[in-house]
């Protein structure tokens, strides 16, 4: 089996590691070995992953919602910025992949890049045949936090949306995909925002909890706190809540799920994205046993460490994200 040529390249050049090519557009470099939580989480993703069907309503409403919140998370005024932005990339790294609807938006986008899809989930054998008739797509099977086999600043932008945290070391990953971008490019991160101390203590407790639950334990758990969200979200009305400084409770105007959801418990719901894609949302925060939180020191000590200059900031109650870019070789 050969790679496709577009992206033979890409890995002719690397200095080691080894790697299979499984398929024209799918390339395994796994490591031969994951610690427990490792293998935990990668299992839990694929399961999540697993519970969608490419075409559904679930999978067209989330799809959907999480492009347009891309464009916000990153500072692209709309998807024509976002088209001009990666038209400017010759190579981009996808960085999680999971389904890979952001790798196929991107190759839409920009048709000329060479997109590297790269995932640890084992459903990615199903992505790219799902995904098989982009020929500027090549997924990678692998940890983003080791991947030696990609050369110092080969890629032009790299997105890493809503992932790093659920890798065993976020900091060190985040190392390896500043080694991976070029100079003067940009490298795109989001991570979990620290919440309110009730919350951060029953998150920790699940974090721990749920390595002793299967699948459809997960499942299950999944629904309750999902119609949980449901239940509180017919209050609809607005309430000012006080804030209670002494456990970060933050309050303000909001209902009572939000209320909930941001201080003591997640209980996703969201009647536009429909059942399906709520209780998934809720699976993504409690089956995963690596899952960290970031203050928004931590976070942007983070990338000064890396000495990344900061071209887009966004925060909100869920996290902290943006685009920094790397110095330009004098």
């Amino acid at each position: 089996m050969h790679l496709s040529p577009p992206f033979r390249d890409v890995f002719s050049t690397a200095g080691h590691g080894n790697h299979t090519v499984i398929a024209p557009n799918l390339i395994s470099c796994l490591p031969d070995a994951m610690v427990s939580s490792q293998e935990q989480t990668a299992q839990a993703f694929t399961d999540k992953w697993g519970q969608f069907e490419y075409g559904s309503t679930a999978f067209e409403n989330m799809v959907r919602d999480q492009k347009r919140w891309y464009l916000e998370l990153y500072g692209f005024a709309d998807e024509a910025t976002l088209a001009a932005y990666l038209q400017s990339c010759p190579v981009i790294l996808d960085a999680g992949a999971g389904m890979g609807y952001k790798s196929a938006w991107f190759a839409e986008l920009s048709p000329s890049s060479l997109i590297m899809a790269a995932d640890i989930c084992d459903m990615l054998p199903r992505t790219a045949r799902h995904y098989a008739h982009f020929e500027n797509i090549c997924f990678v099977h692998c940890d983003i936090g080791d991947m030696p086999f990609f050369d110092l600043g080969c890629f032009d932008y790299i997105s890493c949306d809503q992932v790093i945290h659920h890798t065993r070391a976020p900091a060190a990953t985040f190392s390896e995909l500043v080694r991976c971008t070029g100079a003067g490019r940009d490298v795109s991160v989001y991570v979990y925002r620290k919440k309110a101390l009730p919350r951060e203590l029953l998150d920790d407790h699940f974090r721990h909890y749920s390595k002793s639950l299967d699948h459809e334990q997960l499942m299950a758990l999944s629904r309750q706190v999902t119609e949980l969200g449901r239940l509180l979200s017919t209050v609809d009305e607005e309430l000012d809540f006080p804030d209670v400084p002494a456990l970060d409770i933050q309050g303000g105007k909001m209902t009572v799920q939000r209320f909930v959801y941001w201080n003591f418990l997640k209980c996703f719901w969201n009647k536009e994205l429909g059942e399906q894609a709520s209780v998934m949302t809720n699976y993504d925060w409690y089956a995963p046993s690596q899952a960290l939180r970031f203050s928004e020191q931590e976070f942007m000590d983070m990338i000064a460490a890396a000495g990344l200059e900061t071209i887009h900031f966004h925060k909100e109650f869920a996290c902290y994200s943006g685009r920094f870019r790397k110095p330009a070789e004098d």
